[in-house]
């Protein structure tokens, strides 16, 4: 069976990557000839640990490749995956469907009898319906199905979240597409990974429910972090202990500056659009969405009241990701908290493990540092943004001797209090006094 992803992006790369592994011929197709260019050469994209091991190993082994020749791997494939990008559209929150939906037509065109054509992009409710109605327009006559099987991959753990995920979810309405999927995520079944075979609407909706939830679940946590530290609790403690609930589960329970990335953003807006579409809104995600935008704002005050005279100030920011093992810096905390302190004057400067070269590309004003010391080295206070490996084991001494004042502003609660306490250092966290 010879499958295709269209679209070598982070859902396409990955998942191609991983189907490869499982022994299928697999042909990742991308109109970005410099994308293709620098795959075939080695060169990863995006940063995903272990991406780049799993690419080169199947490609020698030549079970996966890179192409931008549409009709005629398309025409060569049983099974075709969608997996484009679905932004938000502007204005509305709606998922931007349009690349779907060319995708679709192309598709259309050259497809063979009984391909199988599966959307892994995040759609909203509705859309694998319309994508069939799109091939049967361009197509009359011609057998083919189509199947919903969204992706659950989380940034810097995908690969893994591929190979032992917590369900696979397809969305179909024939036998055929029904066998060619089992078939696909077969080998998972050895795992004992769950796989649920539901209808196309259930499953698209179950991919916008989940990733909402969680969203929830870190919005919840951060408004417990707040009554902490008004009334004097610590939200380390609480969430610890809320967590061996099994029916509330540890995982999202970490208090920090917001959520950020290329899903739970665009993926709570097109959800709480969808509602107000079908007249079921969803006021509940509509409040994480703004209490989530909020908190950005209010941790970029927080450092700004750390500082006596922010125009006079330096800053060290230490983490741009929005999240650790990734470079996707797509709607982060960073960029709204070190938006605000530029307006405010401050000077700063930042590091990241991976992201910066991203990062450079929209902060025009920001001092880029090869080390975590080196961004830290004159600062009045160090904020750190995202929870790297890397910071957790900084020696704080050394820190607080670069610097040329004494707070850090630790938004991930990556430190105990009492280590700050000897290094000299005031520490203002998330969630507690």
């Amino acid at each position: 069976m010879r499958i295709c992803m269209i679209g070598a992006g982070y859902v396409g790369l990955v998942s191609g990557a991983c189907f490869s592994e499982f022994g299928f011929n697999v042909a990742c197709i991308d109109l970005d000839n410099s994308k293709i260019e620098s795959l075939n050469n080695g060169i990863m994209p995006i940063y995903e640990p272990g991406l780049d091991d799993l690419v080169a190993r199947n490609v020698e082994a030549g079970r996966l490749s890179f192409t931008t020749d549409f009709d005629n791997t398309v025409a060569d494939s049983d099974v075709i995956f969608i997996a484009v990008g679905t932004p938000s559209r502007r204005g509305d929150g709606e998922a931007d469907l349009e690349f779907v939906y060319a995708a679709a037509r192309d598709i259309a065109r050259v497809m063979k009898p009984g391909a199988i054509v599966v959307t892994k992009s995040t759609v909203v409710v509705g859309t694998n319906r319309r994508v069939a109605e799109i091939i049967r327009e361009n197509r009359p006559g011609v057998a083919f199905s189509v199947a919903s099987n969204p992706e659950f991959l989380r940034e810097g753990s995908a690969i893994e979240d591929f190979m032992r995920p917590d369900r696979v979810v397809i969305g179909v309405e024939d036998e055929a597409a029904e066998t060619a999927l089992r078939r696909l995520y077969r080998p998972l079944s050895l795992r004992d990974a769950p796989l649920v075979v539901t209808s196309l609407e259930n499953a698209e909706i179950t991919k916008y429910a989940a990733n909402a939830f969680l969203a929830m679940k870190v919005t919840f946590i951060n408004e417990v972090a707040n009554l902490c530290e008004a009334a004097g609790g610590n939200v380390r403690e609480v969430a610890s202990a809320i967590g061996l609930d099994k029916r509330i589960g540890p995982k999202f329970l970490h208090a920090g500056p917001g959520f950020g990335g290329s899903c739970f953003p665009k993926d709570t807006r097109a959800f709480a659009a969808t509602g107000k579409r079908y007249g079921a809104r969803q006021t509940l995600i509509e409040q994480v969405i703004d209490i989530n935008e909020a908190r950005k704002t209010a941790m970029a005050e927080r450092v700004l009241e750390n500082l006596d005279n922010p125009s006079h100030s330096t800053v060290a920011v230490l983490g741009i990701a929005f999240k650790p093992n990734t470079d996707d810096i797509r709607e982060a905390p960073s960029l709204a908290i070190i938006g605000r302190l530029l307006d405010a004057g401050v000077t700063v400067r930042a590091h990241d493990p991976e992201a910066m070269e991203n990062a450079q590309k929209v902060l025009d004003r920001v001092t880029f540092c090869d080390t975590e010391l080196e961004a830290a080295t004159g600062a009045d206070a160090v904020v750190i943004v995202t929870e790297w490996n890397a910071y957790r084991g900084m020696d704080l001494g050394k820190l607080a001797g670069a610097m040329r004042g004494d707070k850090l502003i630790d938004l991930r609660n990556v430190f105990q209090p009492q280590d700050v306490d000897a290094a000299g250092l005031k520490l203002s966290g998330v969630g507690h006094r």
